[in-house]
């Protein structure tokens, strides 16, 4: 009896953390397809192309939206033919992508840590 009484005390109501899991073989195979690029990194929604030269930002977890967002150094010519190819590998596999606009990524070494800026199109 203590011992349930002490178990009953100690109880805690421990709100469920929710975590988001991504279709993220969807993202590389369109990536990779489109654009025989690699995947370099993922983190929450974002899944940075090889290079950095764009991202893709999940709108809905079953990978049939994306936000596409192009590095600010790419050149017009360059990203206009990614994004064209990036619409038709989406298209034949259930999914939508939208041209957002662009992104720049700083690096600070020695935190180890990325800071991105989002630039919406006008």
């Amino acid at each position: 009896m203590l011992k349930s009484l002490i178990a009953n005390r100690l109880s805690l109501n421990i709100m469920p953390t929710t975590i988001q899991l991504y279709s993220l073989e969807k993202a590389r195979f369109i990536i990779k397809d489109a654009t025989k690029l690699d995947i370099s990194y993922a983190y929450e929604d974002l899944v940075f192309a090889e290079h950095g030269l764009f991202l893709l930002q999940f709108c809905n977890p079953e990978g049939t939206q994306f936000n596409c967002w192009f590095n600010h150094e790419i050149n017009e010519s360059e990203e206009i033919k990614m994004f064209d190819s990036l619409v038709k590998t989406a298209s034949l596999n259930t999914a939508t992508i939208t041209y957002k606009g662009h992104f720049s990524m700083d690096q600070h070494a020695e935190k180890e840590q990325i800071n991105i800026q989002f630039f919406d199109t006008k």
